[in-house]
């Protein structure tokens, strides 16, 4: 029977990795607890790869492994069992996993992502690989949205790939930038990933969304300009649309105000307003149309006065009490009599005069202060005057403002019909989705819910996005239900394997032997972060980026102290690499995902193949955030340094 290469690939490398134990074990002066713990490590990936489920695996070697680190004791390996386990069950992160995914399922099952699709195709229709930028672009939105893979891989390869292979684009590309893109849910937030991980590592799942917002958008824009630069040198991977794939039908009502379809809307609206020029459109018709015409209007009005409101206001100054403490007088006498004795005079006692005084007569004393009294009025009255209630703009905001209203301006300026039609496909598919997206990610960001709250007003939109498309059935809900279920479910049962397993290699002393060997190497910060990166794009080949997290983050954390590096960066760092799992040969779950609904003509090693060049631009991406970390770090130290 022949063997297919990716599976001689897994079999040669589990081979690897239990000849590389082996040897281990037989090159140690003396086998301590922490080979063994290491041997466990080998065993774990090694039964994973060979299918076996991941949650009962990491249980099944944690439960034996630490019976043998209690020397057989079976009451204590039961406590840590349980322990662990609660441990988990009652972790408040992890509640907010069933509510994304649940909002994931309903938004998928909306039916938006063919109208998402085709309104940003025809949108982006003038740039060079104009179907896959919109299909990158979809991905990216539908990604945030659901941060479920294998459904927008699926979902985008039954509705763009067909196109894109009708239209002429290469096969490669197609593929790589389905893949590629559906795989973006992995990193953008709301990920799933990132509550992992930041449960894992005890990071804060907020400031982790907040970093990874801008990593995410490089990503994706990386993703986009390689396309538009290589169909703009290859026209023949990606050629242009016709004049037919491009044209846009009007309403039959807007045909008859329309003299062309390249016709400016604005002007031709508000004549079709006058009189006899309306041919026989009802006015009410009309203007429906110029009130979504004027919606972008409208929108920047309201954002120009709000910052205004906001630059220009005031915050108010709190009061001062101006009451003297009790025993104040006392201070203030002793001191004076405590300056009088410094200067080498006798001070008299307190409310003692000298009878040898001059006094001043009757009624002078008073005629003596009243001038003061009179001229320190104008300071007094000057000073109880109400603050100022506002300030002047900033030059900066009327720069923005000038700047949006030429933009408004060449916006209208360029509105014809056709792209007026655009718009309103945009605003039925593309706004709900920025809309529910802005609504969860904004709150999480600026700090008014937190991911779990911000999660169930995510699933609350997603069910009210489903019940406005009309797809909020009963089968629809059930369903959705169902695979949430399965989902959290394998979620929690690898965090109490992760904590099992993490329990028994600890006690083993395989993080002390890992953390002595890794430290002995004398390896500077670039050093240990290059290491750890590349053991990490190197286990995204057999493993899933699940197993990666659970598995191995337990084993890097411990030692980012010795190295100085913030947990947080790592975390994004971990991010951008563990797209790799979902892109990389033998295991790849997007290319098989695609596989499964792409033509039959499209061939397996056809997809990695294109998946290659989008790894190479992963693997810059992680470059540019760690020369350049405020690409990562910026937006969490604004908002919550």
């Amino acid at each position: 029977m022949k063997i297919r290469k990716e599976l001689w690939f897994g079999f040669s490398l589990m081979a690897l990795i239990i000849a590389g134990a082996l040897a281990m074990l037989i090159g140690a002066d003396k086998i301590t607890n922490g080979h063994i713990g290491l041997l466990m490590l080998s065993l774990v990936v090694v039964a994973i790869m060979l299918g076996f489920p991941t949650a009962f695996t990491l249980m099944g070697m944690g439960m034996i492994f630490t019976w043998v680190a209690y020397e057989e004791s079976t009451t204590k390996t039961l406590d840590l069992m349980v322990a662990s386990a609660f441990k988990v069950m009652s972790n408040d992160v992890l509640i907010s996993i069933p509510l994304f995914v649940f909002m994931g399922y309903l938004v998928e099952r909306a039916n938006l992502i063919e109208k998402l699709f085709k309104s940003l195709h025809l949108a982006l229709v003038r740039l060079p690989g104009a179907l896959a930028v919109a299909t990158l672009v979809t991905c990216a939105v539908f990604a945030t949205a659901t941060g479920i893979v294998g459904a927008v891989v699926t979902l985008m390869g039954l509705l763009a790939f067909p196109q894109m292979l009708r239209a002429g684009y290469d096969v490669k590309m197609s593929a790589g930038a389905i893949t590629a893109g559906g795989c973006l849910g992995i990193l953008i937030p709301p990920s799933v990933m990132l509550i992992v991980y930041g449960a894992t590592a005890g990071v804060s799942v907020v400031q982790l969304y907040a970093g990874a917002f801008f990593p995410g958008l490089m990503l994706a824009g990386l993703y986009i300009g390689y396309v538009i630069v290589l169909a703009k040198l290859k026209p023949k991977m990606a050629p242009p649309l016709s004049e037919k794939e491009r044209f846009v039908p009007l309403p039959p009502l807007l045909e008859k105000v329309a003299p062309t379809h390249a016709t400016r809307a604005l002007p031709a609206l508000l004549k079709a307003l006058k009189g006899q020029q309306n041919h026989g459109v009802p006015t009410g018709y009309i203007l429906k149309q110029l009130g979504v015409v004027l919606m972008p209007a409208i929108l920047f009005v309201f954002v120009a006065l709000w910052s205004y409101s906001s630059v220009t206001s005031v915050p108010p100054v709190e009061e001062v009490s101006t009451l003297q403490s009790m025993g104040d007088g006392d201070a203030t006498e002793a001191s004076e009599q405590a300056s009088a004795e410094d200067d080498g005079g006798l001070a008299s006692p307190p409310g003692a005069e000298s009878d040898d005084a001059v006094k001043e007569p009757p009624g002078a004393e008073s005629d003596v202060k009243e001038p003061a009294t009179a001229a320190s009025a104008a300071p007094a009255a000057a000073a109880v005057e109400a603050p100022a209630q506002s300030k002047p703009a900033p030059a900066g905001y009327w720069i923005g403002t000038a700047v949006g209203a030429l933009a408004l301006v060449a916006y209208y300026a360029m509105l014809s019909f056709t792209r007026l039609e655009v718009f309103k496909m945009l605003l039925t598919s593309f706004f709900p989705l920025l809309v529910l997206i802005l609504a969860v990610l904004g709150s999480i960001v600026m700090g008014l819910a937190t991911p779990t709250e911000a999660a169930a007003v995510g699933a609350l939109g997603g069910f009210l996005l489903a019940a406005a498309y009309k797809q909020l059935t009963l089968s629809v809900v059930t369903e959705s239900i169902f695979l949430t279920a399965k989902t959290s479910a394998m979620v929690c049962w690898l965090f109490v394997g992760s904590a099992i397993f993490s329990a028994a290699f600890a006690l083993l002393g395989g993080q002390e032997l890992v953390e002595h060997w890794v430290l002995s190497m004398n390896l500077s910060k670039t050093q240990f972060l290059v290491l750890s990166q590349v053991i990490i794009f190197i286990l995204g080949w057999p493993l899933e980026w699940t197993e990666i997290i659970v598995i191995f983050m337990p084993i890097f954390i411990p030692l980012l102290d010795n190295f100085g590096v913030d947990p947080l960066f790592f975390g994004l760092l971990v991010a951008l690499n563990l797209q790799t799992a979902f892109l990389s040969p033998p295991v790849a779950m997007a290319a098989f995902y695609l596989k499964g609904v792409s033509p039959p003509h499209v061939t397996l090693n056809q997809i990695f193949a294109g998946m290659l060049p989008f790894m190479g631009i992963q693997v810059l991406a992680i470059i540019l955030l760690y020369n350049f970390p405020g690409i990562g770090m910026w937006l969490p130290q604004v908002l919550y340094k």
